[in-house]
């Protein structure tokens, strides 16, 4: 069966693989990624890991720990909570980072971890960043992370791929944020929501490895769970270039696992010699399926700009300019746009020019690394002539923390990759996003603008959604333990992007003591107050599309639970709701054929609607089968079965120590 490039590489990092089973997008799979990276939450990971009886990492080489988002709190208390962190670390063998080293994601490029061709996890959702050098990185949930820690694995169902082809050469001035900028906007229906992305096309070829970075970390504001792109010879050009730059500055060594010669253990040229002869292996077959396939040229992307407050709004730079929109604050900072050729990029629109006098202008390389390589070069004195504010290189206002957020009434423009309102500071601010040109540029003249060329046109883009692959029949091993079929009665609840806090209301959230039948009790309270009266325990709950948005409280799956819901069928979930319900012992199943069906026949009318129709899911068949019609559910494999049979991921770890 032929297997696009996602595919494969899950196919390689998968174990407990029936003999010649070949992995797609639907299945559940056991996982042991390459390497797991957690930062600041370490800190509670650590007691999720000891909880569970665990008492050493299954491969401490496979751990990576960086301090790297409060950086700036120099209070008594984050200084201690930072060395607990680097006290168990060290102690457990992991790879460890301080504060000030740079950004996690930054530091697992530059240090070889996110190697292409290998699938990396970390507890963050810009681990997508990794994408930009052709590996496979995505985010998991804490409890994953301790898991991993424990046991070396954890489970994953292989996303829908989407395809996206870049086509064409950028033109002068557009850069790589221009592009997953354009891409935000103009695609901002949740195309891509929940797929993992594979990047093609002509225009790969021309976009740098910051680049490709840049516009992979952002495919998590898109919506998308990862962005990959090709392996090609630029990305060996990347590797050979950085394994010079180690050998000649002698930065191998920051861990104990280098060689007693000094050879950086993950990026050298054994490595990367291996890596070009097999690069072929894991590019996407012919005839490899895609479900869906989106287009857009890059000849046709001007600069642009997102906001206010949102990915899904952008406008060209040729028009904001003229309207003059003033900037109070102005920012280069980030895991998306903080390396050497967005430095360099600021540094030359500000060239012996100053900060407007009512614009602060911050900036903080992505990895101390970057900022020693732009002070060699001249870069970042050059913006620190210009007026420019320099924090320590790691997070900071990106994620509201630290010095310089945004106050109300206040409008700010930055490189980062999230201007969600209140994000960056007060919820009555106005935060845009934007290349470092155009930050660097609207900073000097205190106003949104843009000093270079602007050919103003309209983005040539489009979309094809593809016919679902003819699985054909098939039949799925049942554990002992686990329900060959289940029956009861059908709840419909329509409501799309159905939320965790109308789900399990926030307010309780962050009450230790609520029992399970407590929680039991206020389920949907939110959403429908009728929920309560109407459900039975026993019963099949039926959703609509992204059920389970928003935070990543896990009790909106534990209530459902423990009311007696039975499981959950949805048309789709959002993706840590999903991790959130299975890491706990809740199935979930996507199943969007049903969930049309239920809204045309049952509508919206009401918030609960009691079917009174019984429903039967078959899982050795993968059908669910209502009112006389049969609908085909992805295969719900053995890595989901045994997390189902033991309560969650925290008692499958307990027996699998």
């Amino acid at each position: 069966m032929p297997q696009n490039m996602i595919e494969k590489i899950v196919q390689k990092f998968a174990v407990g693989l029936d003999e010649g089973q070949i992995v797609k997008s639907g299945d559940y799979v056991s996982i042991k990624p390459a390497y797991v990276m957690t930062h600041d939450n370490t800190g509670a990971v650590i007691p999720k890991f000891k909880s569970i009886g665990a008492e050493k990492f299954a491969d401490p080489r496979q751990v990576v720990h960086t301090l790297d988002h409060n950086i700036q709190d120099k209070s008594e208390k984050n200084l201690q909570k930072y060395q607990k962190i680097e006290e168990f670390s060290k102690s457990m063998g992991a790879d460890f980072y301080p504060a000030g080293r740079g950004i996690g994601h930054q530091i697992m490029c530059e240090e070889g971890y996110a190697f292409p061709g290998t699938m990396v996890v970390a507890s963050d959702s810009h681990s997508n960043m990794y994408g930009g050098l052709g590996c496979l990185g995505t985010p998991i949930v804490r409890t994953d992370a301790a898991a991993i820690w424990a046991t070396g694995r954890t489970w994953w169902q292989i996303p829908p791929v989407a395809k996206v082809e870049l086509k064409g050469k950028l033109n002068p001035g557009v850069v790589g944020k221009d592009v997953i900028i354009a891409l935000c906007g103009f695609f901002n229906n949740d195309e891509v929501l929940n797929h993992v992305i594979e990047f093609t096309g002509s225009g790969v070829e021309y976009l740098s490895i910051d680049q490709r970075l840049s516009i992979a970390n952002m495919t998590t504001e898109w919506g998308a769970l990862a962005g990959v792109f090709p392996i090609d010879n630029k990305t060996i050009d990347w590797l050979e270039n950085r394994t010079e730059f180690i050998s000649e500055r002698g930065l191998a060594g920051v861990n104990s696992d280098s060689d007693s010669n000094g050879i950086h253990p993950r990026i050298n040229k054994s490595k990367i010699e291996q890596l070009k002869s097999t690069m072929d292996e894991i590019k996407p077959d012919e005839n490899s399926y895609y479900a869906k396939t989106l287009t857009i040229e890059l000849t046709t992307i001007e600069p642009h700009i997102s906001g206010p407050n949102s990915v899904k709004v952008m406008n060209p730079v040729s028009k904001l300019k003229s309207e003059r929109i003033k900037v109070d604050k102005a920012y280069l900072v980030s895991c998306v746009n903080s390396r050497l050729e967005d430095i360099a990029e600021a540094a030359n629109v500000v060239k012996e020019k100053k900060i407007a006098d009512h614009v602060k202008f911050y900036i903080a390389a992505a990895s101390s690394e970057v900022q020693a390589e732009s002070e060699k070069l001249g870069y970042w004195q050059l913006l620190i002539d210009a007026g420019a504010i320099e924090l320590p290189p790691g997070c900071g206002p990106c994620i509201g923390l630290g010095t310089g957020l945004l106050e109300d009434g206040e409008v700010g423009i930055s490189a980062t990759n999230r201007n969600f309102k209140g994000r960056m500071g007060s919820r009555d601010a106005a935060a845009y996003l934007a290349s470092p040109a155009v930050v660097a540029a609207s900073a000097i003249s205190g106003f949104i603008d843009y000093y270079g060329d602007i050919s103003p046109t309209n983005i040539n883009a489009g979309m094809i959604e593809n016919e679902s692959q003819d699985e054909g029949a098939s039949s799925v091993k049942i554990l002992d333990g686990f329900p060959g079929k289940l029956e009861g009665r059908l709840l419909f609840c329509h409501q799309n992007n159905l939320n965790t806090d109308g789900i399990y209301p926030g307010k309780y959230t962050y009450v230790d003591d609520f029992t399970p039948r407590q929680q039991a009790d206020v389920v949907m309270e939110n959403y429908d107050p009728e929920f309560k009266k109407i459900v039975l325990e026993g019963d099949i709950l039926a959703g609509g599309f992204n059920f389970g948005s928003g935070s990543s409280r896990e009790q909106a799956a534990t209530a459902l639970k423990y009311r007696g819901i039975q499981c959950v069928i949805a048309g789709s979930f959002s993706a840590t709701y999903m991790r959130n319900a299975i890491n706990n012992g809740f199935l979930v199943i996507e199943c969007p054929k049903l969930a049309k069906d239920l809204l045309t026949e049952f509508g919206s009318d009401k918030l609960t609607i009691n079917t009174g129709l019984p429903v039967t899911i078959d899982f050795q068949k993968s059908v669910v089968s209502f009112n006389n019609k049969d609908y085909k559910i992805p295969p719900v494999g053995e890595a989901a079965q045994e997390l189902i049979i033991d309560g969650g991921l925290e008692n499958w770890v307990k027996n699998n120590l």
